[in-house]
């Protein structure tokens, strides 16, 4: 798979005190983006300092693939299900939503130093 030219970036202001609801609702969209056209590039959790900002980075060839994702999306079962679990149990509060194009050779660069 060749890599992403844009990148939608998520910023989620989430409740604090409902991190683990957080966590299984990216850990679905780790199957549900894919099956339905993006590729996944990670949800993120706070571990210290600002303890209530979460994010979630997803990309795409274009965007007319985002519009194909967005629509395949609308269709997918599960994508609904964790939307409305999301709605009902409200520990997300904010969501805002950056798209940013990526520069070439830049991403998935491997440590060259040993760890």
């Amino acid at each position: 798979m060749t890599s992403p030219s844009i990148t939608c970036f998520i910023r989620y202001q989430i409740d604090p005190f409902q991190r683990e609801a957080f966590r299984a609702y990216a850990e679905a969209w780790g199957r549900i983006i894919p099956r339905c056209g993006g590729e996944l590039l990670g949800y993120f959790l706070p571990l210290e300092g600002t303890n209530d900002v979460a994010w979630g980075l997803i990309g795409f060839d274009s965007l007319a693939a985002y519009e194909r994702y967005r629509a395949a999306l609308r269709q997918d079962a599960e994508g609904a299900a964790n939307f409305r679990r999301a709605q009902q149990e409200r520990f997300i509060l904010r969501e805002e939503r950056t798209w940013l194009q990526d520069v070439a050779h830049t991403r998935n660069q491997p440590r060259q130093v040993k760890p």
